[in-house]
């Protein structure tokens, strides 16, 4: 049984705190999306995978570009570990955590992914049951059960339904000034957040911040209060 892969796009990938460095979520799959492949995953199509890999007390591997299948041998070596995967009703939610970040190789990876140059994850599985379609407008195949044998970074996307949720850093608690607080939103705020609309939203804060405050806040209590939005400011995780 050959193996397939499918692809999925890291947009919007955004910071967080609370969480080491490296750590990052989101979706490894969308269900009911045809890939650039012609192929639809639906709804349950992890679910006996999950639980063979549950049963093992461990989860597939985190690669890159799918590992040797694509380069050379050493590249099977993981890049990380997935610490969760699970349905929901949109897609196969994943959380892992990057390795070796104190290495040219790991901090290149976390770097990438951080600025959304690498911007896909791919599956590798091999489709057990499925559906051919026969008609012009339908998927060319319709999956309904996979045996999930790896979760890829890759560069490449080919499906642009998934998101990242969250690059968790501890960046964030780095932030001194005004001007790094704008700097952050514009980087983790996605294409939306222009350096204008970022600096727009830090005055509209502290206008605001010091009005609750009777004009008498200063600015390290100011910083502090923006930390405490960090959600408001990362919509899509989920």
């Amino acid at each position: 049984m050959k193996m397939d892969r499918f692809t999925s796009d890291l947009c919007e990938v955004k910071f967080a705190n609370g969480a080491q460095d490296g750590t990052f979520s989101g979706y490894g799959s969308i269900f009911g999306n045809v890939d650039s492949h012609g192929d639809v995953i639906e709804k349950g199509a992890f679910k006996e995978s999950l639980r063979a890999w549950e049963a093992k007390g461990k989860l597939p591997p985190m690669l890159l570009q799918h590992g040797g299948f694509f380069g050379p041998v050493d590249d099977m070596l993981p890049i990380g570990k997935w610490n969760s995967m699970e349905e929901n009703s949109k897609g196969l939610k994943v959380e892992g955590q990057l390795f070796a970040l104190g290495t040219d190789r790991g901090q290149l990876i976390y770097e990438g992914m951080k600025a959304g140059s690498l911007d896909g994850l791919s599956i590798g599985y091999r489709a057990k049951k499925y559906t051919v379609g026969t008609k012009p407008t339908d998927p060319s195949r319709t999956l309904h059960e996979i045996d999930l044998v790896e979760l890829s970074v890759v560069t490449f996307p080919s499906n642009d339904k998934a998101t990242v949720g969250a690059v968790k850093s501890a960046d964030i608690d780095a932030l001194k000034t005004l001007s790094d607080f704008e700097d952050f939103l514009r980087e983790a705020g996605g294409p939306r957040w222009t350096k204008n609309t970022a600096r727009d939203f830090v005055g509209r804060l502290t206008k605001i911040a010091r009005r609750e405050a009777g004009g008498d806040l200063d600015v390290t209590g100011l910083l502090e209060g923006l930390r405490s939005t960090r959600k408001l400011i990362s919509p899509n995780q989920a």
